[in-house]
Protein backbone atom coordinates (compact mmCIF):
# COMPACT_ATOMS: atom_id res chain seq x y z
CA UNK A 1 0.00 0.00 0.00
CA UNK A 2 1.33 3.44 -0.65
CA UNK A 3 1.33 6.74 0.53
CA UNK A 4 -1.74 8.02 -1.31
CA UNK A 5 -3.61 5.13 -0.47
CA UNK A 6 -2.88 5.32 3.10
CA UNK A 7 -3.94 9.30 3.14
CA UNK A 8 -6.43 9.14 1.17
CA UNK A 9 -5.64 11.92 -1.05
CA UNK A 10 -4.97 10.60 -5.13
CA UNK A 11 -1.86 11.11 -6.84
CA UNK A 12 -3.19 13.57 -9.27
CA UNK A 13 -4.46 15.35 -6.36
CA UNK A 14 -1.13 15.31 -4.82
CA UNK A 15 0.68 16.34 -7.94
CA UNK A 16 -1.92 19.40 -8.38
CA UNK A 17 -1.60 20.43 -4.76
CA UNK A 18 2.36 20.27 -5.40
CA UNK A 19 1.45 22.47 -8.67
CA UNK A 20 -0.62 25.25 -6.91
CA UNK A 21 2.25 25.70 -4.34
CA UNK A 22 4.92 26.20 -7.04
CA UNK A 23 2.35 28.69 -9.16
CA UNK A 24 1.96 30.67 -6.44
CA UNK A 25 5.64 30.97 -5.23
CA UNK A 26 6.77 31.67 -9.12
CA UNK A 27 3.96 34.30 -9.67
CA UNK A 28 5.02 36.06 -6.21
CA UNK A 29 8.94 35.86 -7.15
CA UNK A 30 7.79 37.14 -11.09
CA UNK A 31 5.19 38.79 -11.50
CA UNK A 32 6.16 39.45 -15.35
CA UNK A 33 6.26 36.11 -15.76
CA UNK A 34 4.05 34.80 -18.74
CA UNK A 35 1.01 33.06 -17.32
CA UNK A 36 1.18 29.85 -19.49
CA UNK A 37 4.74 29.17 -18.18
CA UNK A 38 3.64 29.49 -15.14
CA UNK A 39 0.79 27.03 -15.19
CA UNK A 40 3.44 24.81 -16.92
CA UNK A 41 6.21 24.83 -14.61
CA UNK A 42 3.84 24.34 -11.75
CA UNK A 43 2.60 20.80 -13.63
CA UNK A 44 6.09 19.97 -13.83
CA UNK A 45 6.99 20.37 -10.47
CA UNK A 46 3.55 18.51 -9.29
CA UNK A 47 4.38 15.71 -11.79
CA UNK A 48 7.78 15.39 -10.47
CA UNK A 49 6.86 15.46 -6.81
CA UNK A 50 4.27 12.71 -7.29
CA UNK A 51 6.78 10.66 -9.18
CA UNK A 52 9.12 10.66 -6.56
CA UNK A 53 6.77 10.10 -3.78
CA UNK A 54 6.08 6.92 -5.47
CA UNK A 55 9.08 5.57 -5.76
CA UNK A 56 10.70 2.46 -3.58
CA UNK A 57 12.47 3.49 -0.79
CA UNK A 58 15.66 2.37 -1.60
CA UNK A 59 15.38 4.74 -5.07
CA UNK A 60 14.37 7.68 -2.87
CA UNK A 61 17.48 7.18 -0.54
CA UNK A 62 19.36 6.91 -4.26
CA UNK A 63 17.85 9.98 -5.01
CA UNK A 64 18.82 11.44 -1.31
CA UNK A 65 23.14 10.74 -1.99
CA UNK A 66 23.20 13.09 -4.98
CA UNK A 67 21.93 16.25 -4.11
CA UNK A 68 25.05 18.10 -5.07
CA UNK A 69 23.89 16.68 -8.57
CA UNK A 70 20.51 17.75 -8.53
CA UNK A 71 20.82 21.09 -10.40
CA UNK A 72 23.04 19.79 -13.10
CA UNK A 73 20.46 16.74 -13.40
CA UNK A 74 17.46 18.80 -13.60
CA UNK A 75 19.01 21.58 -15.73
CA UNK A 76 19.61 18.72 -18.08
CA UNK A 77 16.04 17.35 -17.68
CA UNK A 78 14.83 20.69 -18.80
CA UNK A 79 16.60 20.87 -22.06
CA UNK A 80 15.74 17.75 -23.20
CA UNK A 81 12.17 18.02 -22.05
CA UNK A 82 12.29 21.46 -23.92
CA UNK A 83 13.71 20.24 -27.28
CA UNK A 84 11.46 17.32 -27.03
CA UNK A 85 8.39 20.11 -27.22
CA UNK A 86 10.08 22.34 -29.89
CA UNK A 87 10.50 18.96 -32.16
CA UNK A 88 6.65 17.89 -31.49
CA UNK A 89 5.49 21.70 -32.79
CA UNK A 90 7.60 21.23 -35.36
CA UNK A 91 6.53 18.21 -36.40
CA UNK A 92 2.87 19.48 -35.35
CA UNK A 93 2.34 16.51 -32.76
CA UNK A 94 2.55 18.02 -29.45
CA UNK A 95 0.65 16.26 -27.30
CA UNK A 96 0.05 13.22 -29.17
CA UNK A 97 2.98 10.91 -27.86
CA UNK A 98 4.44 10.49 -24.11
CA UNK A 99 7.23 9.07 -24.97
CA UNK A 100 10.16 10.95 -23.12
CA UNK A 101 12.90 12.44 -24.55
CA UNK A 102 15.70 10.50 -26.17
CA UNK A 103 18.15 11.88 -23.65
CA UNK A 104 16.39 10.77 -21.17
CA UNK A 105 15.98 7.31 -21.39
CA UNK A 106 19.81 6.47 -20.99
CA UNK A 107 20.78 5.20 -17.77
CA UNK A 108 23.08 7.70 -16.24
CA UNK A 109 26.52 7.74 -14.50
CA UNK A 110 28.44 10.37 -12.78
CA UNK A 111 31.48 9.92 -15.12
CA UNK A 112 29.42 9.40 -18.17
CA UNK A 113 27.25 12.75 -17.15
CA UNK A 114 29.97 15.21 -19.72
CA UNK A 115 29.87 13.10 -22.17
CA UNK A 116 25.71 12.29 -22.13
CA UNK A 117 25.15 16.05 -22.05
CA UNK A 118 27.13 16.47 -25.27
CA UNK A 119 25.23 13.90 -27.04
CA UNK A 120 21.82 15.36 -26.06
CA UNK A 121 22.84 18.69 -27.23
CA UNK A 122 23.28 16.75 -30.45
CA UNK A 123 20.66 14.33 -30.03
CA UNK A 124 18.47 17.94 -29.35
CA UNK A 125 18.40 18.33 -33.01
CA UNK A 126 19.91 15.41 -34.66
CA UNK A 127 17.83 12.82 -33.13
CA UNK A 128 19.23 9.71 -31.92
CA UNK A 129 22.94 9.19 -32.43
CA UNK A 130 25.42 6.36 -31.17
CA UNK A 131 29.23 6.19 -31.81
CA UNK A 132 31.23 3.60 -33.45
CA UNK A 133 31.35 0.90 -30.08
CA UNK A 134 26.82 0.65 -30.09
CA UNK A 135 26.89 0.57 -33.62
CA UNK A 136 29.48 -2.72 -33.46
CA UNK A 137 27.25 -4.39 -30.57
CA UNK A 138 23.67 -3.55 -31.83
CA UNK A 139 23.74 -3.12 -35.59
CA UNK A 140 26.90 -5.65 -36.11
CA UNK A 141 28.49 -3.00 -38.12
CA UNK A 142 32.44 -3.14 -37.93
CA UNK A 143 34.47 -0.45 -36.92
CA UNK A 144 36.72 -0.96 -40.30
CA UNK A 145 34.00 -0.90 -42.08
CA UNK A 146 32.16 2.10 -40.26
CA UNK A 147 35.72 4.09 -41.25
CA UNK A 148 35.43 3.10 -44.21
CA UNK A 149 31.92 4.32 -44.92
CA UNK A 150 33.48 7.21 -43.16
CA UNK A 151 35.95 7.66 -45.72
CA UNK A 152 34.15 7.24 -48.87
CA UNK A 153 31.41 10.05 -47.90
CA UNK A 154 28.60 6.88 -47.57
CA UNK A 155 27.63 7.49 -43.88
CA UNK A 156 26.98 10.97 -42.43
CA UNK A 157 29.23 11.35 -39.34
CA UNK A 158 28.72 14.12 -37.07
CA UNK A 159 31.81 16.09 -35.04
CA UNK A 160 31.42 15.40 -30.78
CA UNK A 161 34.09 16.71 -29.00
CA UNK A 162 37.28 17.00 -30.27
CA UNK A 163 37.95 14.05 -33.02
CA UNK A 164 35.32 11.50 -31.89
CA UNK A 165 32.35 11.29 -33.83
CA UNK A 166 28.45 9.69 -33.22
CA UNK A 167 26.47 8.85 -36.23
CA UNK A 168 22.74 9.30 -36.69
CA UNK A 169 20.86 5.76 -36.61
CA UNK A 170 17.98 6.99 -38.89
CA UNK A 171 20.47 6.65 -41.97
CA UNK A 172 21.00 3.26 -41.12
CA UNK A 173 18.63 0.12 -42.22
CA UNK A 174 19.68 -3.58 -41.99
CA UNK A 175 23.30 -2.79 -40.53
CA UNK A 176 23.77 -0.21 -43.85
CA UNK A 177 23.12 3.26 -44.98
CA UNK A 178 20.24 3.89 -46.52
CA UNK A 179 20.66 4.57 -50.40
CA UNK A 180 20.84 8.32 -51.11
CA UNK A 181 23.11 9.51 -47.93
CA UNK A 182 26.29 9.05 -50.22
CA UNK A 183 24.64 11.63 -52.93
CA UNK A 184 22.97 14.08 -50.64
CA UNK A 185 25.96 14.61 -48.77
CA UNK A 186 28.05 14.87 -52.18
CA UNK A 187 25.80 17.65 -53.26
CA UNK A 188 25.27 19.45 -49.87
CA UNK A 189 28.46 18.77 -48.45
CA UNK A 190 28.28 19.93 -44.72
CA UNK A 191 27.27 16.48 -42.85
CA UNK A 192 25.84 18.85 -39.98
CA UNK A 193 23.56 20.88 -42.93
CA UNK A 194 23.11 17.47 -45.17
CA UNK A 195 21.83 15.62 -41.81
CA UNK A 196 19.60 18.95 -41.23
CA UNK A 197 17.79 18.89 -44.34
CA UNK A 198 17.50 15.36 -43.98
CA UNK A 199 15.63 15.10 -40.97
CA UNK A 200 12.99 18.16 -41.72
CA UNK A 201 10.09 19.01 -44.17
CA UNK A 202 11.54 20.36 -47.10
CA UNK A 203 10.00 22.34 -49.48
CA UNK A 204 11.61 20.61 -52.21
CA UNK A 205 9.15 17.56 -51.22
CA UNK A 206 5.86 18.74 -50.78
CA UNK A 207 6.84 19.09 -47.04
CA UNK A 208 8.16 15.48 -46.93
CA UNK A 209 10.88 14.41 -44.98
CA UNK A 210 13.85 13.46 -47.07
CA UNK A 211 15.08 10.43 -44.46
CA UNK A 212 12.06 8.84 -44.42
CA UNK A 213 11.71 9.23 -48.43
CA UNK A 214 15.53 7.09 -48.39
CA UNK A 215 14.54 4.76 -46.27
CA UNK A 216 11.55 3.47 -48.49
CA UNK A 217 13.49 3.90 -51.83
CA UNK A 218 12.55 7.19 -53.13
CA UNK A 219 16.57 7.75 -53.51
CA UNK A 220 16.23 9.75 -56.96
CA UNK A 221 13.04 12.34 -55.65
CA UNK A 222 15.07 13.15 -52.56
CA UNK A 223 18.72 13.75 -55.03
CA UNK A 224 16.88 16.08 -57.01
CA UNK A 225 15.29 17.76 -54.28
CA UNK A 226 18.78 18.14 -52.42
CA UNK A 227 20.27 19.41 -56.12
CA UNK A 228 17.88 22.19 -56.00
CA UNK A 229 18.51 23.13 -52.43
CA UNK A 230 22.32 22.37 -52.63
CA UNK A 231 24.43 26.64 -52.14
CA UNK A 232 25.78 27.23 -55.28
Amino acid sequence: MNRFQTTGLGQDDFAEMVAEDVERALAHYDEAINQSTVVSVGKIAGSIASAVTLLSPKHQRAIDTIHADLPGLASKFVRALAAEAARRSEAGTAGGTTNPPTALLADQTPSSQPDDLESMLIEDWAGRVAGSTYLEENLRIARSTLHRWQRRGDVIALRKGGRKHVFPLAQFVDGRPVAGISDVLKLIGNPRLAWLWLTRPAAQLDGRIPIDLLRQDQVEDVVEAARAFAPG
